[in-house]
C-alpha cells in the first residue's frame, strides 16, 4: 500500500444511487485513494436517503471512517423536476439492505468542500456523480477557492450521444442544469465523462452479475443494490446488463490508461426553461464553425473513448 502522503485527496459528490454505490465502491477499496469524505446532494434521491447510502456502501467496504455530509435539498432556483426512479425508491433496489450504523456530520456539505479545498491547495480532486448544486453553492460562496480544486471529475451530459433524462439531456445535468452551468464556468479544471460511454457493453452482464451474487458481501450489495436498474434494462432495452455510468467516471478519475481518447471543448449548458434545458453543447477545440469564427475558451476535457475489457478486469478484482 502506498504511503499516506503519496495519495491522491478526493471527495465525492454524489446522488448516492447503486451506481453512484459502485463508484463509492471503486475509490474506498482503492490503495492509492485518500477518501476524504463523501457529500450528499439531492438527485436520484432526497439528500437524506443519499446520505444513508452512502454510509452503508462505505460501511460494507470497510470504510466507515469516512465522514459524510449531507448538501442541498432541491435545485438551486427551482423545484426538482419529474423522472422516472430507475434505480428504486430507495436508490439501492428497494432490498432492505440500507441500515447504516454511522451517522452523518455535523457540518454542511458545502463548508466541507471549501474547507478541504483551502486546506490542501491544488491536491483535492472531486468526482461529481450527481447534480452539481453543491458544487455550484461551492463556486458561488467561494469561487477563488474552487480555482485551488485540483481536478473536477463530471459523470454528466450524454457526451456525444442521445440523453436519458430528454433526447438532449443527462439526468445529473438535468435536475440542475444551472448548477451544472456554474460548475462549468467555475474555473476549476474539469474532465466530463457522459452518458454515452455506457452505451456499448460496458457494465456488468448476467455473467459476471450471477459471479458476484455468490462473492463477497460488497458483491452480493452491489448485486442487490442494482437489481431494479438490472430489470429496467431487461424490460425497456432488452438487454440483461447493468450500465454503470458514476462507476465508468470513477475509472477515469481513477485510471489514467483507462481514457483511450478526450477532446478539449468549451461546453455551454442551457438553462431556458423549455425543450433544451439541461442540453450540452461541445464546441470542440480547433474545429471551425461558419457562424462562429472566434474560437471560444476551453472549459472541459471530454473523453470520447474508453476501454471497456480494462473496466470489467479491474472493476470485478476490486469488487469481487
Amino acid at each position: 500500500m502506498n504511503n499516506l502522503s503519496e495519495k491522491r485527496k478526493f471527495i465525492i459528490d454524489t446522488d448516492t444511487a447503486s451506481d453512484d454505490a459502485a463508484a463509492i465502491m471503486l475509490a474506498a477499496l482503492s490503495d492509492n485513494i485518500e477518501l476524504l469524505g463523501v457529500t450528499a446532494v439531492s438527485g436520484n434521491v432526497d439528500v437524506e436517503q443519499a446520505g444513508l447510502n452512502a454510509l452503508q456502501t462505505l460501511e460494507v467496504c470497510g470504510r466507515g471512517d469516512v465522514p459524510v455530509y449531507l448538501g442541498a435539498k432541491r435545485p438551486l432556483f427551482h423545484e426538482r423536476k419529474a423522472t422516472i426512479s430507475v434505480h428504486g425508491k430507495d436508490g439501492m433496489g428497494d432490498k432492505g439492505i440500507i441500515h447504516p450504523s454511522g451517522k452523518f456530520q455535523d457540518m454542511r456539505a458545502v463548508d466541507f468542500i471549501l474547507d478541504t479545498v483551502k486546506k490542501y491547495p491544488g491536491e483535492v480532486e472531486i468526482a461529481v456523480l450527481g447534480p452539481a448544486t453543491n458544487i455550484a453553492l461551492a463556486v458561488l460562496i467561494d469561487r477563488d477557492a474552487m480555482k485551488k480544486v485540483k481536478r473536477i471529475w463530471s459523470m454528466g451530459t450524454p457526451g456525444f450521444g442521445p440523453g436519458n433524462a430528454t433526447p438532449v439531456s443527462e439526468f445529473n445535468v438535468f435536475i440542475d442544469a444551472e448548477a451544472y452551468a456554474l460548475m462549468l464556468d467555475s474555473g476549476s479544471p474539469i474532465t466530463i465523462a457522459g452518458f454515452d460511454l455506457c452505451m456499448g457493453n460496458i457494465g456488468l452482464d448476467r455473467y459476471e452479475l450471477s459471479y458476484l451474487e455468490s462473492g463477497s458481501p460488497v458483491a452480493k450489495f452491489l448485486t442487490q443494490a442494482t437489481s431494479v436498474i438490472l430489470q429496467f434494462n431487461i424490460d425497456t432495452r432488452g438487454v440483461h446488463m447493468v450500465d454503470l455510468p458514476d462507476a465508468v467516471a470513477m475509472a477515469a478519475a481513477l485510471w489514467p490508461d483507462f481514457v483511450k481518447q478526450s477532446v478539449r471543448c468549451h461546453c455551454h449548458c442551457c438553462t431556458e426553461n423549455s425543450e433544451v434545458y439541461g442540453q450540452v453543447i461541445f464546441f470542440q477545440e480547433g474545429k471551425t464553425y461558419e457562424s462562429m469564427p472566434d474560437a471560444k475558451d476551453v472549459n472541459a476535457d471530454v473523453i470520447t473513448m474508453v476501454d471497456n475489457d480494462l473496466f470489467t478486469e479491474r472493476f470485478m478484482d476490486l469488487i469481487r
